[in-house]
């Protein structure tokens, strides 16, 4: 048996069928399937340790506050955080995203302060900001990216100066797969004395993200793009952040004492982890993690860049094809994501087409308006890999688009 069909055989999805033909699931960048480990560890939870964390003394709770807590500190180390009091559980990284918005931004932003994001983002990454700049009175600056989809970094200088309070990117768009030399955006961002926040929604799984050696100010990203349950995320802020930024909301268990003539906050990471937190899903990402790990095999490696390799070179091959987001040095600047558009065929339709085929994959603007804007068009059609995926399934893509594409022109 092969590491790749060790890798599929823990994923009930993926024997799947969808119109009598096998499930060949390419949507991985909105959201991964799960192992069967994530799924027990969920279950587990649910059936047999459900009870509010942090409250009781009696075994229930104590059971689900070591899951949820013993995530935190899988979720420390997996990101090299310096303390496990850095990692902020969120519903996800666009909550992540916004409480950092809300918090930083009632901190440390005033009228006329500016905010830089790139054109590469998702709305996550766009309207928190917008809203923070209404709130504000602030200004949002744009980095542009060139023809290829790569950041137009020599501008950065230029956008940076002394009103500059934070800036946003993503560590890899999940239109255009490239990764952005974010370390290098966060070294001339801290230089000017100017906080960076990378959106690792897609670099997360596709990068070794050490926060430490990155030295960014924040990270956000998502369950269950990793593998693990929906509704879950991350946010990494240093301490010195943390500590100066107001809570994001209010309620149990964030507080230190309360009463009618004040109330005191609880410290990190309870600060900005009100309410009744979603443990039974949070506590996935330790088991999601210790998959992520399993995947770091030099035959998976070398077979996963082979198939983005090989489908590349049909998507840059093919004159029908407007390829977006393409590697001006090698493919490793590259993950496997593809979106791309068809001459005289409009991308939901292929993607209907490809649906009835079996082949689950995106289309549309993919949370990402202005860089359809950007590219003059009105959506596109993204297919996204996971390492469980397999060459087979590659070429009965290229297969069944061709036929797709006959059909249509």
């Amino acid at each position: 048996m092969t590491a790749i069909n060790d890798i599929r055989s823990v994923f009930p999805a993926l024997s799947r069928k969808v119109y009598g033909k096998d499930l060949v699931y390419f949507d991985n960048a909105a959201t991964s399937q799960r192992p069967q480990s994530v799924m027990d560890e969920w279950n587990e939870i649910t059936a047999h340790s459900n009870a509010n964390i942090h409250r009781a003394v009696h075994r229930l709770a104590d059971e689900a506050t070591q899951a949820y807590e013993g995530a935190r500190d899988a979720v420390k180390e997996f990101i090299n955080a310096s303390a496990r009091e850095e990692i902020i559980f969120t519903s996800g990284a666009t909550a992540a995203i916004n409480l950092v918005a809300f918090s930083f931004g009632e901190a440390f932003i005033g009228e006329g302060d500016e905010i830089i994001v790139s054109e590469a983002e998702h709305h996550s990454n766009i309207v928190p900001w917008q809203m923070l700049c209404q709130r504000k009175g602030a200004v949002l600056r744009v980095l542009p990216i060139d023809y290829n989809g790569h950041l137009v970094i020599d501008e950065l200088d230029s956008l940076l100066n002394e009103r500059t309070r934070i800036l946003a990117v993503t560590h890899i768009s999940n239109v255009l797969g490239i990764i952005n030399p974010v370390k290098e955006i966060i070294e001339k961002c801290h230089s000017k004395g100017v906080p960076v926040l990378i959106d690792g929604a897609q670099g997360i799984v596709h990068c070794d993200v050490d926060v430490q050696n990155l030295d960014c100010d924040f990270y956000v990203f998502s369950g269950h793009k990793m593998y693990a349950a929906t509704g879950t995320g991350v946010l990494y802020g240093k301490r010195e952040w943390l500590e100066k930024m107001p809570p994001y909301m209010g309620g149990g268990e964030m507080v230190g004492t309360v009463s009618f003539s004040g109330t005191t906050y609880a410290p990190l990471p309870m600060k900005f982890e009100a309410g009744t937190q979603n443990f039974a899903s949070t506590a996935t990402f330790k088991p999601a993690i210790e998959f992520v790990n399993l995947l770091n095999n030099n035959e998976l490696i070398r077979e996963y860049n082979k198939i983005r390799d090989y489908l590349l070179g049909v998507f840059t091959s093919d004159d029908r094809i407007r390829l977006f987001g393409v590697p001006r040095g090698t493919s490793q600047e590259k993950i496997p994501l593809f979106s791309f558009v068809v001459k005289g065929v409009h991308h939901e339709d292929l993607a209907l087409i490809l649906d009835k085929m079996g082949i689950a994959t995106r289309s549309g603007q993919m949370c990402a308006e202005p860089l359809m804007d950007r590219f003059g068009v009105t959506g596109m059609l993204r297919i996204s890999l996971a390492p469980y995926n397999t060459m087979q399934e590659a070429e009965y893509f290229v297969k069944c688009l061709n036929r797709a594409i006959n059909m249509l022109v």
